[in-house]
């Protein structure tokens, strides 16, 4: 028996209901092992298909979706045809209602979202897909290692012609920002905690703001999105939540409140990937 395995084969961005966080956004990177007999090429399985088979079910299934650990007692799921809405209630009486069209939730069949739980159901779809000289399959899903001010972070891109348009995925993302040419922690810091477990919403899609609850609702390409959560887990920004503008929103307003210096904002989204803002 052989094992071959491929490290940080993919990455998932999404969002999901946390027990007391309610609505987080998360990156985790997916390694995988696969054991068995070597096949007539002397393999247990090509490279390529590895990657082909597991990005492809991974981004069918889990990317960019939000994940209800439907187990939970928290969770109230009602499915009509190709709509679904959930309502989560977490910590003392705070609650999350999301209506959307069934493709862009992730429905784990566990109590909790884990990198375990999700691991395991990603590896049990794998499985049915495997051919026979292969006898197990292990999936690690992990946080990136960062030193110093991350945040997570969900929203939606109500233009985006793919999967981004969903009104309730998201990120984990490191922030770095230079103030006159030097890396200032104490500005990343707080920046950090402004957009810890944050859902970032254009203004224009906010139709309601009453009993301190914010309603966002839009129509995309993939059909109707509405999403409602406590008004002190948002944040709004007059514009799209493309990384693009969120680097540039930071550097305009740090030059706001600090006009004899200059900043460039490194804003992430997820592992790897971001955009630079300068003011």
């Amino acid at each position: 028996m052989t094992t071959l395995f491929v490290k940080g084969l993919t990455v998932v961005d999404f969002s999901y209901l946390h027990a007391t966080r309610g609505l987080v956004g998360e990156s985790w990177r997916l390694d995988i092992s696969l054991t068995g007999d070597l096949d007539k090429q002397g393999m247990v399985l090509d490279f390529s298909d590895v990657k082909h088979q597991v990005k492809q079910l991974v981004d069918l299934a889990f990317d960019h979706k939000l994940i209800i650990p439907v187990r939970s007692s928290a969770v109230t799921l009602m499915q009509h045809e190709e709509r679904c809405s959930v309502l989560f209630e977490y910590g003392a009486h705070s609650r999350v209602e999301h209506h959307s069209p069934a493709s862009a939730l992730c429905l784990l069949p566990a109590q909790s979202v884990t990198p375990e739980t999700v691991a395991a159901a990603i590896t049990a779809s794998l499985l049915e897909e495997m051919p026979s000289n292969v006898s197990q399959l292990e999936i690690r899903l992990s946080s990136e290692h960062i030193e110093g001010s991350f945040y997570h972070y969900s929203h939606g891109l109500k233009h985006h012609a793919g999967n981004c348009q969903r009104i309730a995925h998201g990120h984990r993302s490191k922030l770095e920002i230079l103030r006159d040419g030097a890396r200032d922690p104490q500005i990343e810091n707080s920046w950090a905690a402004k957009w810890r477990d944050i859902y970032i919403g254009c203004r224009e899609d906010l139709v309601s703001e009453e009993d301190e609850q914010h309603l966002y609702r839009y129509q995309a390409s993939q059909g109707e999105f509405e999403l409602k959560l406590p008004a002190d887990c948002c944040y709004l920004i007059d514009s799209d939540s493309t990384v693009e503008n969120l680097a540039q929103h930071i550097a305009d307003s740090l030059k706001q409140s600090h006009p004899g210096s200059s900043f460039e904002v490194y804003a992430y989204e997820g592992i790897g990937k971001g955009a630079i803002g300068k003011s």
